[in-house]
């Protein structure tokens, strides 16, 4: 039985950025007919959609698909989310964790759901001071919960591999909203996110 592999993409659109792809391999002083770059511009252009699939996502309705009416009114907290996303100055990758909890205010949402929220927006060629906003918002539409905090953590690329090349910098970016927005609720968050429960 032979090997199929089972992920869609748009045939025009691959068939294009392949196009591109090829010719930049080209301008960059490669040749692009040699055998081990053959597949590449293809492979580029699956990539690429995939790493940017989050443009044909919305946040809110897979926050929708698994909405539940709960009494509960503490903290829900999901951290260490892992978020690989591209960085739209330079088309690298930036590599991070998000740290994201919410308070109900009659709802709730399936744990998973945040984490493919988390998804919906790195899988978009981004900054991460607009992906940490984006998150908080698309929670607080689905939710219209009592508060939302988004902290991330990330390491960029564009500033390892070129340009100051600092190696072991890390971006932090914080977004609060309602109850969060007060001191001692948000600094319970920042404890717990920071805490390593056993």
């Amino acid at each position: 039985m032979s090997y199929k592999k089972t992920e869609q993409y748009d045939e025009q659109v691959t068939i294009q950025l392949a196009e591109n792809y090829k010719h930049a391999i080209g301008l960059l002083g490669e040749d692009a007919e040699r055998e081990g770059l053959l597949k590449t511009p293809e492979r580029m252009a699956k990539a690429m959609q995939y790493l940017t699939q989050g443009y044909q996502m919305n946040a809110v309705d897979i926050i929708n698909s698994a909405k539940f009416h709960e009494a509960v009114s503490e903290m829900i907290i999901v951290k260490d989310i892992e978020i690989y996303s591209m960085c739209e100055h330079h088309m690298l990758p930036f590599i991070g964790k998000a740290h994201i909890a919410y308070i109900p205010n009659g709802w709730i949402t399936g744990l998973s759901k945040i984490a493919r929220v988390v998804d919906v927006f790195s899988r978009r060629l981004q900054v991460q001071e607009r992906l940490t906003v984006q998150i908080m918002d698309a929670i607080r539409e689905g939710l219209n919960p009592q508060g939302v905090a988004v902290v991330i953590e990330a390491k960029h690329l564009c500033m390892m591999m070129r340009g100051v090349q600092k190696q072991n910098s890390v971006t932090t970016t914080s977004a609060f909203y309602g109850e969060f927005e007060k001191d001692k609720t948000r600094s319970e968050f920042l404890k717990l996110i920071t805490a390593h429960l056993s």
